[in-house]
């Protein structure tokens, strides 16, 4: 699974990008850049009102287990999961549909056009 790395890519994800919002996570998705790979990309972000280091950790290793069984990385998209304080006792299923609901709402509203 690709991950975003480049501050730019990120900055550009949080200013353009669709924003879902559930209790267990937010998603944001936007095109991923004409110049970069099309292959889709993602990013865990997990900040410190989640709680210390290991409910950190774990929220990230949750969202990523989640973006694996939905599929990820998506063709074509840039997708940022941003963990929220209910993420690390979440239950799994919350987690696939809060990003199934935010691919979806993405292609409703003209996916990037």
């Amino acid at each position: 699974m690709r991950t975003i790395t480049s501050k730019v890519d990120i900055e550009r994800l949080f200013r353009e990008g669709t924003r879902t919002s559930s209790k267990v996570a937010t998603v944001l998705v936007a095109p991923t850049p004409e110049a970069r790979d099309q292959h889709g990309r993602v990013l865990f972000v997990a900040g410190r009102r989640i709680g210390g280091a290991v409910t950190r950790n774990r929220a990230k290793r949750v969202l990523r287990e989640a973006a694996r069984r939905s599929g990820a990385p998506w063709p074509g998209l840039d997708v940022a999961l941003l963990a929220r304080p209910t993420t690390p006792a979440a239950a799994p299923a919350e987690i696939d549909t809060a990003l199934r609901v935010a691919i979806a709402q993405w292609e409703r509203r003209g996916g990037g056009r």
